[in-house]
């Protein structure tokens, strides 16, 4: 354990300050502070933890004031909204050090979106044995029906939510990759627009990255991705509707970027067209930001039940008469199993090495592998393939008996649903708790825009696991967030 002693390194501000075997993103291995933490370990200090404390009222004040909320749905299926959780006590990222993780998440946006165009046309990397192709047809987001589609520019996941965790000596290493319909972007937007409300002082002393043109360049990739050129284009956001949990972001996103927020309700097909029912007739829609999965998109193509999709929405993207972000299938690439390959895609599509690594994977469906995990699960972290939010974990370090012998069983039934990882300690921040500042485990959400263009944001949605000694991140489970400061 490492605790903070030595005082002439460090202020006693930081003397109960203890972040284990973790990077931590403020006191280094050797006790001090790093570089860039020594102008907010200034402020912090001269405000003192009572003062701390009621920035942090002032702050959940704020977020009350915004109506900043979320949606959880509990096991019997009720709807709870929930007040954002926000910590005022920010990540702070060195710029230089932010250029090459942006870099990495560039090229890795680029070749997953060539691998998918790739599986859907000219299957390449089946047939020269990068990737097989029994796991691609085999996961439940395989959409046969695009087989021979390509769209405009070949970006099929046009926004990505790609998650970064920072390892023991400080290394980021990418943990998944999100690409059918990733959300948090809003709340990145929303802390920062809090934080500069609250703590203001952060940003007269550091020399802080902007990060309001995302959705200025979310609307422009937008425009990108019609696939006819139009002289007055019409977009929406499609929305499952209020009762989802990312309703918040669906109106902040649509109210910022000044486009409809609309219901499936409100559109309908005449012609392989789509047109969105307004008071003074129907209004041809040229792109459509979708925030459903594919399944409920359009009941005639899909699952026949849904009441939130378009009827015939799929033929008019596939005539080209509208543009679909992020574009259906896009799920294939949206596995845990196939995270597992991206490397090899960057090699054989870039003909690069990965700027940036990702955590050693063992699949389930390989049987030596499987053999591995099973003999090992008590030291590993088991994930399904295709599940979200932090749901069906296992961590076997910290699992009953009970609960590895029901995973094993899970595994032995399903292998191919299934891959299981070394367990990453993740790095820690500072966190305001109720009594003291402590650290606490935390990851990091980018997201990437991609269409003729690509862009990444400064920085992204940290996400902090709020229980102590937890490395669950997720809101829905208990998790909170940080504002993410990029600095000069």
């Amino acid at each position: 354990m490492r605790i903070i002693k030595h005082l002439q390194m460090v202020s006693k501000f930081w003397k109960n300050y203890n972040s284990g075997d973790a990077y931590d993103g403020y006191i280094t291995e050797d006790n001090k502070l790093r570089k860039h933490a020594s102008i907010i370990s200034n402020i912090l200090e001269r405000h003192g933890k009572k003062k701390l404390q009621e920035i942090e009222k002032n702050c959940q004040s704020t977020i009350n004031a915004r109506g900043i909320n979320f949606r959880v749905y509990a096991a019997n299926n009720r709807a709870e909204e929930k007040r954002w959780p926000l910590d005022i006590i920010p990540r702070i990222i060195p710029k230089k050090q932010w250029n090459k993780v942006s870099k990495g998440l560039k090229q890795r946006a680029k070749a997953l979106n060539l691998f998918i165009d790739d599986v859907y046309n000219q299957k390449k990397i089946f047939k020269d044995n990068i990737v097989p192709k029994d796991i691609i047809y085999k996961s439940p987001y395989y959409v046969k029906e695009c087989e021979g589609f390509s769209p405009k520019y070949k970006a099929w996941a046009n926004i990505s939510g790609i998650d970064l965790i920072r390892n023991k000596v400080g290394n980021y290493l990418v943990l998944e990759d999100n690409l059918r319909v990733p959300s948090g972007v809003s709340y990145m937007l929303e802390n920062r627009m809090v934080m500069r409300d609250v703590f203001p002082e952060l940003f007269t002393r550091y020399k802080v990255a902007s990060i309001h043109q995302y959705t200025n360049k979310l609307y422009n990739c937008m425009l990108e991705c019609i696939p006819r050129k139009t002289s007055n284009p019409h977009m929406v956001l499609l929305t499952p509707g209020v009762y989802n949990s990312a309703y918040f972001e669906h109106e902040f996103l649509a109210d910022q970027m000044g486009i409809a927020l609309v219901e499936g309700k409100d559109l309908f097909v005449e012609n392989d067209n789509v047109y969105m029912k307004t008071v003074k007739g129907p209004l041809k829609v040229d792109c459509i930001y979708r925030r459903l999965d594919d399944n409920f998109l359009d009941p005639k193509a899909f699952y026949k039940d849904s009441m939130i999709g378009v009827p015939g929405l799929f033929k008019c993207w596939l005539k080209k008469n509208v543009g679909i972000i992020n574009a259906i299938g896009t799920g294939v690439a949206d596995d845990k199993v196939v995270y597992s390959y991206v490397n090899k895609m960057i090699t054989y599509y870039l003909g690069e090495q990965p700027i940036l690594d990702q955590v050693e994977t063992y699949l389930c469906h390989n049987e030596t592998e499987r053999k591995y995990v099973i003999e090992n699960i008590s030291r590993l972290v088991v994930k399904p393939a295709n599940a979200s939010g932090g749901y069906g974990i296992m961590i076997g370090p910290k699992a009953p008996k009970k609960e590895i012998e029901e995973t094993i069983s899970k595994i032995n039934k399903n292998p191919r649903e299934f891959i299981a990882q070394p367990l990453e300690i993740l790095s820690t921040a500072p966190t305001i708790t109720e009594n003291d500042i402590e650290p606490r485990h935390l990851d990091l959400r980018p997201f990437i825009l991609t269409g003729k263009t690509n862009y990444v944001t400064t920085g992204g949605l940290t996400r902090v696991a709020l229980r102590k000694g937890s490395t669950i991140v997720n809101s829905s489970q208990g998790g909170g967030s940080k504002d993410t400061l990029i600095v000069d």
